[in-house]
């Protein structure tokens, strides 16, 4: 898939790939809303692998939208872009499930002066509480919120979950290594359903200085090719 991004600035990077094939793994259909969608990818990816997900976003960035715009008409994949903020978005229309890739970086983080990263990676730009709450009302009844977020939050997560009467039942931590700490979560969660929590085997990212053979696997897959560029 031929992605164009910014020349500088924010860019997407393993995590969406590794989303991306969470999510495949669920074998979705029906509509689907990625939230923060950024240039596309997550999106665009599970899009075209999945013909029966009809693909919406909402990005509040201008830029962004710019190019996942672009990237949706390359690729040839029908695209419906909310322009605007995601706790704003019409609650009129509900999906079948809602994917994302928020931003995480927690309060202490070191803030980045860039308004473009810090809106993507910051998750003062979307606290969990109302994040959670608006996906909540924002999902057909028995239906899927899948999305990664920074592993040493994970309990935060759970909490802030239950009160949006959303439960995990699919959960995998990803380690860079096999002897490091976990750094992202990969969660599947749902509302009104009465399945225990699935915890996967870990995801290991990388075999000494080489992917992972699972890892590139992900990458071989998702056949990204990305275009930095000014538009």
């Amino acid at each position: 898939m031929l992605l164009y991004q910014p020349e500088s600035g924010y860019c997407y990077n393993s995590d969406s790939i590794f989303l991306y094939d969470f999510i495949n793994s669920f074998k979705p259909k029906g509509t689907m809303l990625d939230v923060g969608a950024g240039c596309g990818i997550v999106g665009l990816l599970v899009a075209h692998d999945n013909v029966k997900v009809t693909l919406e976003a909402v990005e509040k960035q201008k830029a962004f939208i710019e190019y996942a715009k672009i990237n949706a008409r390359v690729n040839k994949i029908a695209y419906k872009m909310h322009e605007g903020d995601f706790l704003e978005l019409d609650e009129s229309k509900k999906y079948n499930y809602i994917v994302s890739n928020p931003p995480f970086y927690p309060n202490g983080a070191q803030k980045s002066d860039d308004e473009t990263l810090f809106s993507a990676r910051y998750n003062v730009n979307l606290p969990l509480n109302s994040f959670f709450k608006k996906v909540s009302r924002l999902l057909k009844p028995h239906s899927h919120f899948i999305f990664c977020y920074d592993a040493t939050q994970f309990f935060l997560i759970c909490v802030e979950l239950e009160k949006a009467k959303l439960k995990i039942v699919d959960v995998q931590f990803v380690h860079p290594k096999i002897d490091r700490t976990a750094s992202l979560v990969l969660i599947h969660a749902r509302n009104g359903s009465k399945s225990m929590m699935r915890i996967m085997p870990p995801f290991i990212n990388f075999d000494g200085n080489e992917f992972s053979q699972k890892a590139k696997e992900i990458y071989d897959r998702a056949n990204t090719q990305s275009v930095k560029c000014q538009i």
